[in-house]
Parts: structure tokens; C-alpha cells; sequence
């Protein structure tokens, strides 16, 4: 019997694939518990519909990725941190601190969790931090940190 899955299941498959299962299995466990349904004909054309939706959602997704990793390697996010002489900073900045400078700026909305700096920023001058935008697309920011 062909039944889609509406939840992952273990040796089975993931939610929204079209597999083939046992008559008995089908009827008396994935069809009671809400994990499957019959593989109809239009219960086919609606995995169909969903699966060119999510699709079409991705490649927007990715499309907006790549135009925001293009822009930023154009734009230099300028912060103002208190440093002693030796051009170190009391503390550091940290991701959160240009995630908020970079929306201020140039209105680009981004997580703090997406821009990949470990220890933060602790010296004064420019320097380039990775922003993994979205799976596969990594854009390079210029962040300048200057005196106070």
C-alpha cells in the first residue's frame, strides 16, 4: 500500500515522501496514530503543490541571501568603543554590538547568532567578519572600530 507520511517515521521515511508499506502496517499503525495517509490522487497533487511551494519559497530564500551578501561586502559598519593607548578595547564587541550597528546604519536586519566571530572584536582598526546569511551563502562584512 503507498501512504504519505505526515511525520518522520523511523525506518520509514520523513514527513511528505510517498513510500510503499505493508497493507497491515499501514491500517494498523501509521493510519490510527495520524502519521500517514493513503497515497490518493489528490492527496498526491497536494504533496505535489507543497513540495513545489516550499521549493519556490527556498530559491526566493536563497535569492535574497546572495543580493544581501552582495550588498554588504560593499558597506563598512563604523562602532565607537572606549580603548587605552595601545589601541585595545576595554572589553570587546561583540556580535551582538554589530548585528544592532548594522541595522542602525544600513537597515539590514540580521541575527547576532549568524555573524561568526568567537572572541568578539578586542582592537581598534578595521576588520572583516564572515555572516553566514542563509545555507551555503557566507558574505564578508568590513566592521571599523573606532576610538570614543
Amino acid at each position: 500500500m503507498q501512504v504519505i507520511l505526515k511525520q518522520d517515521v523511523k525506518g520509514q521515511g520523513k514527513k511528505g515522501q510517498m513510500v510503499n508499506v505493508s497493507d497491515g502496517y499501514a491500517r494498523n499503525y501509521l493510519l490510527p496514530r495520524g502519521l500517514a495517509e493513503i497515497a490518493s490522487k489528490s492527496n498526491i497533487n497536494v504533496m505535489k503543490g507543497k513540495q513545489e511551494s516550499l521549493e519556490y519559497k527556498r530559491k526566493k530564500e536563497l535569492e535574497e541571501a546572495n543580493a544581501i551578501a552582495d550588498k554588504m561586502k560593499e558597506i563598512k559598519v563604523v562602532l565607537k568603543a572606549k580603548a587605552g593607548d595601545n589601541g585595545k578595547l576595554f572589553g570587546s564587541v561583540t556580535s551582538k554590538d554589530v548585528a544592532e550597528a548594522l541595522t542602525m546604519q544600513h537597515h539590514i536586519k540580521l541575527d547576532k547568532k549568524k555573524f561568526v566571530m568567537p572572541d568578539g572584536i578586542k582592537t581598534l582598526g578595521t576588520t572583516v567578519v564572515d555572516v553566514k546569511i542563509y545555507t551555503g551563502v557566507t558574505g564578508k562584512l568590513t566592521v571599523l572600530v573606532e576610538q570614543l
